[in-house]
C-alpha cells in the first residue's frame, strides 16, 4: 500500500470528480501548487494508485441500451481454467466489468448489449462457446441509477 497525506487524498478525490482539471483547479482543491500536484499526480500513477483516465460513455448514447449482470459457474475450479475464463473476461469488449468471486458463483459479469438477440448471441458465443462453464443466470438491469469508478476518500486518517 502506498503512504498518502492528505495532500495526495484531496488531488485523488479532486481528479475522481473532473480528472480534466487543470493545474491551477488541482491547486485550489489540494493547497498546493500546480507543480507539486503534477509531481505528485506522476508519483500516484507510477504507485498504480491511479490506474488510468477514462470517460464514462452512456451505453444507450451509443447504441447499446441493455445491462445485464451475469453470475457465472465454473464446472471445475482449476487455477487453468479460471485463468483462462478471467482471459475471455478482460479480452470481451462487451464485458464491461468482471469480478472472481467467492461463494455460490465463481464470477460476476456487467455485460452491454444492443437488444436480447444481441445478449443471446453473445451468450452463445462466450458462454456456451466453453466446456469448463457449469452454468450462468442473467439479471437485465431496468434503470441505470449510478455509474462511477469512484473510491471513497478520506481526509484526516493517518
Amino acid at each position: 500500500m502506498t503512504d498518502l497525506d492528505d495532500f495526495d487524498r484531496r488531488l485523488l478525490r479532486a481528479m475522481q470528480q473532473d480528472n480534466r482539471l487543470t493545474g491551477e483547479a488541482l491547486a485550489e482543491a489540494t493547497g498546493l501548487s500546480a507543480t507539486a500536484c503534477q509531481r505528485r499526480l506522476k508519483r500516484l500513477r507510477a504507485a498504480g494508485v491511479i490506474e488510468g483516465d477514462v470517460a464514462i460513455v452512456s451505453p444507450k448514447a451509443v447504441g447499446r441500451p441493455l445491462t445485464l449482470i451475469v453470475t457465472l459457474t465454473l464446472e471445475r475450479e482449476r487455477a487453468d481454467i479460471v485463468d483462462a475464463f478471467k482471459r475471455l473476461v478482460r479480452e470481451t469488449p462487451e464485458i464491461m466489468a468482471g469480478y472472481y468471486l467467492t461463494g455460490e458463483a465463481d464470477f460476476l459479469m456487467i455485460v452491454t448489449a444492443r437488444d436480447m438477440e444481441d445478449f443471446e448471441t453473445f451468450s452463445r458465443r462466450v458462454f456456451y462457446g466453453s466446456p469448463h462453464i457449469k452454468g450462468f443466470k442473467t439479471m437485465v438491469v431496468m434503470d441505470r441509477v449510478k455509474a462511477s469508478y469512484e473510491v471513497p476518500v478520506e481526509i484526516g486518517i493517518d
